[in-house]
């Protein structure tokens, strides 16, 4: 267990796993500065509250992990090629699953797609420009320190490290929107991915090898959706 368990940072690693879970609780600080109707909110002003709620956690987390941030960022830098081909190699792994597993559910379990995927789309539809920076650099900065770097500090094993970024990213995709058996299995495609940007963290020891990766994945699924 000691080898396992990084005991130092494991307090730190929940109160980050908790400030994610219960992030729509800073919604309710413009909500109430403007008198707000949370009965009555159009999407624009969900997206607008989503987004406030995404930059406030980005302060939070880059003030907590200032320091290791930029020492990370220097073992990136340092060996950049190496970096970014781990990086896109675990990615593309990621993604095939990523895409077989979406395709079983769709075709063979009737699915009609995952719940989160039809969210985004309706922000993105309702302001594209702002969803991109959101959800093209916010948000994969945001998920990465938390379900990447904020689990590896506290877990040294590599595999139980890969199978819980892989479980707590997939479900923060999913449960909260399941409502059917069907739905909760889109744990899968999600984790996949979790776990691909995991493994490239592992392999290269700077999460902003997961961070790019990650950050090039939902840019160009996000100029997609706004294209199409």
């Amino acid at each position: 267990m000691e080898k396992t368990i990084n005991k130092k940072y494991i307090i730190r690693g929940i109160l980050v796993l908790l400030l994610f879970w219960f992030s729509s609780l800073i919604q309710y600080i413009p909500i109430y500065l403007f008198h707000l109707d949370v009965k009555t909110l159009t999407i624009k002003q969900a997206v607008l509250l989503s987004v406030f709620a995404s930059v406030v956690i980005t302060f939070i987390l880059f003030f907590v992990y200032r320091k290791e941030l930029k020492e990370e960022f220097k073992i990136y830098r340092k060996n950049l090629g190496e970096n970014f081909d781990i990086g896109l190699k675990y990615w593309l792994v990621g993604f095939l699953i990523m895409m077989v597993s979406n395709a079983i559910l769709v075709f063979v379990f009737k699915s009609g797609g995952a719940n989160n995927q039809k969210v985004v789309q309706k922000m993105v539809d309702t302001l594209p420009l702002l969803m991109l920076i959101d959800a093209g650099f916010i948000a994969p900065f945001n998920e990465e320190i938390i379900f990447r770097k904020t689990i590896k500090d506290v877990i040294k094993n590599k595999w139980l490290f890969v199978a819980c970024s892989f479980l707590l990213f997939g479900g923060a995709h999913v449960f909260s929107m399941a409502e059917t058996l069907t739905d909760y299995l889109y744990i899968i495609p999600y984790g996949a991915l979790g776990g691909a940007f995991a493994l490239s963290y592992w392999e290269t020891d700077t999460v902003f090898t997961s961070m790019t990766m990650h950050m090039i994945h939902n840019t160009a699924l996000l100029l997609i959706m706004i294209l199409l």
